[in-house]
């Protein structure tokens, strides 16, 4: 019984060394690899919104460890009077992609890529999504209007002119009614082409422009052929009188004409008389007008 327990105890202390060897091995290897690399960057001191110019309070120099985040610096001088094309938050290193070249300035003006244009669309509340169109979102521009070149009383129509186009900016601008009093009117900046800002500058003037929200990964651009006011009535689109004339368009439903009624004239009266030639008697038969009375 002795022997047994002697074995099992041997064993027991074997195993306990191997673990305790290897487990001293491992912290030998932790403690030989090099330590974290620190160095200076330059951060942001406070939040920095979009469009904003980087001035010295708004930089700062901190530590940071690890790998350098790329276009960083050590210096502020090269941030300084550059506008911020992407929000840069409190602690965040700033880097070149996140600024807008030297000398391009701040504001709006900033975020336009090269080849691209900001177009101001001005729209109320509902036509603008009710307010959720902000920077970033994907828009469809709608325009609601009479097509030009037909017949007086054509009824209106709406189409999709762009799709998704960018939202630069929105926001509020205070523009003045027909009385000259003050209003308060949504601004929507697009970022399009030079082509689409002229576009979007015709229909603004000719026609009412409505933004359609769309998912961001949604890029598929479809065909969408345009509805006009029948069509919402269920009248055909093949007949273009309706087409063109709305619900006045209606064709009447043709009314059958009356057989015509011929007057017949009364038939005349007859009259018979006996006439008695000795023992012969004939009738003889006398037709006269019916009298009226």
């Amino acid at each position: 019984m002795n022997s047994r327990i002697s074995v099992v105890l041997s064993l027991a202390f074997l195993i306990s060394s191997a673990a305790s060897y290897l487990v001293y091995r491992i912290s030998q290897g932790k403690a030989g690899s090099p330590a974290p690399t620190t160095f200076q960057i330059v951060v942001a001191a406070r939040d920095l919104e979009i469009g904003a110019i980087v001035r010295e309070p708004d930089l700062k120099i901190a530590n940071w460890t690890g790998p350098a985040p790329k276009g960083s610096n050590a210096k502020k001088a090269g941030f300084l009077k550059r506008g911020v094309v992407s929000a840069i938050y409190e602690g965040e290193a700033v880097t070149e992609n996140r600024l807008a070249s030297a000398g391009s300035g701040g504001g709006l003006a900033a975020m336009i890529p090269p080849g691209m244009r900001a177009c101001a669309v001005k729209v109320n509340e509902v036509v603008g999504v009710a307010g959720f169109v902000i920077p970033g979102m994907r828009v469809d521009v709608l325009i609601t209007g009479i097509p030009p070149g037909v017949a007086t009383g054509t009824e209106p129509a709406v189409r999709t002119l762009l799709q998704n186009i960018e939202v630069l900016s929105a926001g509020g601008n205070i523009d003045k009614d027909k009385e000259g009093k003050p209003q308060q009117v949504q601004v929507v900046n697009l970022l399009v082409t030079p082509d689409q800002a002229e576009i979007l500058s015709l229909a603004g003037n000719e026609t009412r422009i409505q933004l359609v929200l769309r998912n961001p990964m949604d890029t598929a651009i479809t065909q969408a052929r345009g509805t006009g006011m029948a069509e919402l009535f269920g009248l055909s689109k093949e007949r273009p009188a309706a087409r063109n004339k709305g619900m006045s368009a209606i064709e009447p439903r043709p009314i059958q004409p009356a057989n015509p009624v011929i007057a017949i004239p009364p038939s005349p009266a007859v009259e018979t008389v006996d006439v008695l030639n000795g023992l012969t008697r004939t009738q003889a038969r006398f037709e006269s007008p019916r009298s009226t009375r």
